[in-house]
């Protein structure tokens, strides 16, 4: 056997190599851990700064601790189970309109392969592809009629499937999320003084704020300290707001 042959498993035609540099040219790939990474944000955010609103609005209402363990845990869990649900909902509709609109590609691809296999041809000569070459992708492609869906779908549509493992895996991974992030500001009033956990709380969630901005920045892109910044920002802020509309609203009681 020849090396040529003994490569055969590895070497690739120059048609094979056009098609599969052309997938990395004009589009984004599709990372999972992406969706993940957006899923912790989503929970644990959304948790973390609800429960500290909370936390806080309690106090300034000069509430009980009793109260208000009593109330963050409840609103802990029903919270995360009712973020989990919209996530599973949320995505599920991802994947329907994908599949219905797999299906209209399809028909068309049936209907009117003219059309279709322009659309291709327009897609491969904008990256570049011309002359037999071009000839060559376009009848490679169409000549398989999933492939030549799957085009379409990702070149111009620029919709990627959605599995169905994937929607239990973001509902449970933003459940979890939001369950952590609402503990986190409540902990401290089941260890310590009123105005330790006040202080810890605050501490702690500005913590986990910035931490989650700057692994959000180092995984995916930008500035690690302006993203943590801005995270810890938007939700101190907004716990901030409510622990000020708690307050107005307990001195106008009074």
């Amino acid at each position: 056997m020849n090396s040529a042959n003994s490569q055969s498993g590895t070497a690739t035609s120059p048609l094979a190599r056009a098609v599969e540099r052309s997938a990395t040219v004009g589009s984004e790939p599709h990372h999972p851990s992406e969706n993940s990474l957006r899923d912790l944000i989503l929970g644990g955010q959304d948790g973390l700064v609800n429960m500290l609103g909370i936390v806080l609005g309690v106090v300034a209402a000069n509430g009980t601790t009793q109260v208000l363990i009593a109330a963050g845990l409840a609103a802990a869990i029903t919270e995360s189970i009712s973020m989990g649900a919209v996530a599973y909902t949320s995505f599920g509709s991802d994947r329907d309109f994908y599949l219905a609109a797999r299906r209209r590609e399809k028909e068309e691809i049936e209907t009117e392969p003219e059309i279709e296999r322009e659309e291709v041809r327009r897609i491969y000569a904008s990256k570049g592809f011309e002359g037999r070459l071009l000839d060559e992708v376009v009848e490679k492609i169409t000549s398989n009629r999933d492939a030549w869906v799957e085009t379409i779908m990702d070149e111009e549509l620029h919709l990627q499937p959605v599995e169905k493992k994937s929607l239990w895996k973001s509902a449970f991974v933003v459940t979890l999320a939001t369950l952590v992030g609402h503990m986190i500001p409540i902990v401290p009033f089941m260890i310590f003084d009123r105005v330790t956990a006040v202080i810890l709380a605050v501490a702690l969630s500005a913590i986990a704020l910035f931490s989650v901005g700057v692994y959000s920045a180092k995984t995916l892109v930008g500035d690690w300290r302006k993203s943590g910044v801005q995270m810890v920002a938007i939700g101190l802020g907004a716990a901030a707001l409510g622990f000020l509309i708690a307050r107005l609203f307990h001195t106008t009681a009074s």
